[in-house]
């Protein structure tokens, strides 16, 4: 197999770098069939065209030069960047997926040591972080869809697979939402396949922390999925209501402030039972929770999220206060001091905020007329300096008219002065 050299271009290659700089899908396809054109060329500074799709942005070809066989991982350039580093400085998470789906390895360092991650990080394309560090392919977990060893049996039934990876790639970590995502699918709703799901997770868990690049970001999060399933689980055997009663348990306020107690109490369980105690995650996010009262943030969602997602600082968006989803819009009409994401989650949330909508409206009120005074206030002062300057300037210019006057009137008495005296006899 010949190496490629940087700058070796044909002029084809040349041409299919400009045609993905200008987006034209069609012309790049016929230009990809040509004898002439290497799928892994590389340009004088050690990018191939996978390299620059991802870095334009341009998600139709980075789609058309991995069918063609374009290497995910090349880490020929200069500065020992990658294709997946490309797709997070880009901010494109359709792009950042695309490569991690195709193999794109996480944990390769650039030249200042900075990973795909970070470097996302970096330029503050935060989603695509996100994205990167709650990564789990599907063929990890197609692994245990089939039988393995002296196994009759796969431990996870493949029609399974589908939904599990689908709440394991969320990166939503609400309680509310997990729940949401399996009472979604009929496949899962029923206790047994919850619990075969439950114990992959905590199989992938251990296997997270055990291997020899261990990560325990991945292990926690698997252990959390396992300890929602396990809760609807057990929830599905005791009742029959479709997981209703437990979305309520979990949205379910106190009187004073409509604080979900029972979640915070639920997530920090969930964390205590980490099974691996010595890892140095558990001890980070014991030392951020332990010390604050429930009722009180950072809560527990917040902690554990921001230690999973890797947006630690970043968590200024909107929410919804029901399921947690990002880009929630839709206010409390009586209060607007809450905001859903659609009209369901508000209706869900209902039954808990009612008890403090009211006082609510009646906060934001008072705050708007505090708000309104202070704002007449102001306005009154500053009507107030402005008229006071207008008066200052005034008298200004009165003082130097009266002097110049003045100044005048001492002109015409000195020439009056200076004529001679006219004496006339009689």
């Amino acid at each position: 197999m010949s190496v490629i050299k940087k700058g070796d271009l044909t002029d084809t290659e040349k041409e299919l770098l400009e045609v993905i700089s200008a987006g034209n899908v069609q012309e790049a396809s016929r230009l990809l069939g040509s004898k002439d054109v290497r799928v892994n060329c590389l340009d004088e500074y050690g990018m191939t065209p996978l390299m620059h799709a991802a870095y334009k942005g341009k998600a139709d070809m980075c789609k058309l030069l991995l069918q063609h066989g374009a290497d995910v991982n090349c880490n020929e350039h200069e500065h020992g960047y990658t294709a997946l580093m490309f797709a997070g400085l880009s901010g494109k998470t359709d792009i950042t997926w695309m490569m991690l789906d195709a193999g794109a390895e996480t944990d390769v360092v650039n030249s200042v040591g900075r990973t795909a991650a970070q470097m996302a990080a970096f330029v503050g394309q935060h989603d695509c972080v996100t994205i990167i560090n709650n990564f789990f392919s599907r063929k990890r977990l197609d692994y245990y869809t089939k039988p393995q060893g002296l196994e009759k049996e796969p431990k996870l039934p493949p029609k399974l697979a589908g939904p599990l990876h689908k709440i394991i790639m969320s990166t939503n970590l609400n309680p509310v939402k997990m729940v949401m995502l399996v009472k979604e699918n009929p496949l899962l709703m029923d206790a047994e396949a919850l619990e075969k799901c439950r114990k992959v997770m905590e199989l992938i868990c251990e296997k997270c922390v055990k291997q020899q690049d261990m990560n325990e970001v991945l292990a926690m999060k698997m252990h959390y999925i396992s300890c929602v399933l396990q809760k609807c689980s057990s929830f599905l055997k005791d009742r029959q209501d479709k997981l209703d009663g437990l979305i309520k348990s979990l949205l379910k306020g106190r009187d004073s402030d409509c604080f979900p107690v029972f979640q915070e109490k639920f997530i920090r369980e969930c964390i205590r039972k980490f099974p691996y105690c010595d890892a140095t995650l558990l001890q980070q996010l014991v030392r951020s929770i332990a010390p604050v009262e429930i009722g009180n943030d950072p809560t527990a969602l917040s902690v554990l999220t921001q230690a999973i997602t890797g947006q630690v600082g970043f968590m200024d968006a909107e929410f919804c206060t029901t399921c947690g989803e990002k880009g929630a819009e839709k206010r409390c009409s009586i209060c607007k001091m809450v905001i859903y994401c659609n009209q369901d989650c508000q209706k869900m949330h209902w039954f808990t905020h009612k008890k403090i909508c009211k006082k609510l409206q009646e906060q934001r009120q008072k705050h708007e007329a505090e708000s309104a005074k202070r704002l007449e206030k102001q306005a009154k002062e500053s009507e107030e300096k402005k008229v006071l300057e207008e008066m200052s300037s005034s008298m200004e210019n009165l003082s130097v008219e009266q002097s110049e006057v003045t100044s005048t009137s001492d002109v015409q008495i000195e020439t009056e002065s200076t004529d001679p005296i006219q004496i006339t006899s009689n």
